[in-house]
């Protein structure tokens, strides 16, 4: 069976900052037609970054659609065009001032695929330096290294509720519990 979905018109309802919003008509599979409410955004990285102490460095941010402060890896938006390696560097210098010499790739994932098309590109480094935080005007984080350990009894506890950031943390921990 085919399952794609024949995009019959396409109305722009919302063009932001962030996200743009479009409402398509489609034709299904079975001949009847639909309406698809869907999120477009440019895409985003986040980078898992372990340091030379073992300690991976996470951002706490306060995140308004869920109205709490979550704890997060560093990460933030494409920007038109932009390469998400070289994004993935600047924004793991800009939330936490640390500079990774190289960047391997752990996964592209979809956010939300039934309402939203933004991918987001993960990456892994432990080859760190220290640069400068460069935070945008309207971005407030708190910086915060926390060891394998301590990352374990978070992830066990349901303490961590970011997807990218457990992702992250699951490849780390299969990592470091190979190694050990």
């Amino acid at each position: 069976m085919d399952l794609t979905e024949k995009t019959l018109s396409k109305k722009n309802i919302y063009s932001g900052k962030i996200i743009d919003v479009d409402v398509d008509e489609v034709l299904l599979p079975n001949g009847e037609t639909s309406k698809r409410e869907i999120v477009n955004h440019t895409g985003a990285v986040a980078v898992c970054a372990l340091t030379p102490e073992n300690k991976v460095v996470f951002v706490k941010q306060y995140r308004k659609p869920v109205e709490k402060v979550l704890l997060e890896i560093p990460a933030g938006k494409l920007e038109e065009g932009e390469d998400p390696k070289e994004a993935a560097h600047r924004e793991l210098e800009e939330e936490t001032g640390y500079i990774a010499k190289d960047l391997e790739l752990i996964a592209d994932v979809y956010t939300s695929p039934g309402f939203a098309n933004e991918k987001i590109s993960i990456y892994f480094t432990d080859e760190l330096s220290k640069g400068n935080v460069h935070l945008d005007p309207d971005e407030f984080v708190e910086q915060v290294e926390l060891s394998i350990d301590e990352i374990n009894d978070l992830v066990t506890n349901l303490k961590i509720t970011d997807a990218k950031t457990l992702i992250a943390l699951q490849h780390l921990l299969s990592i470091y519990n190979h190694s050990n």
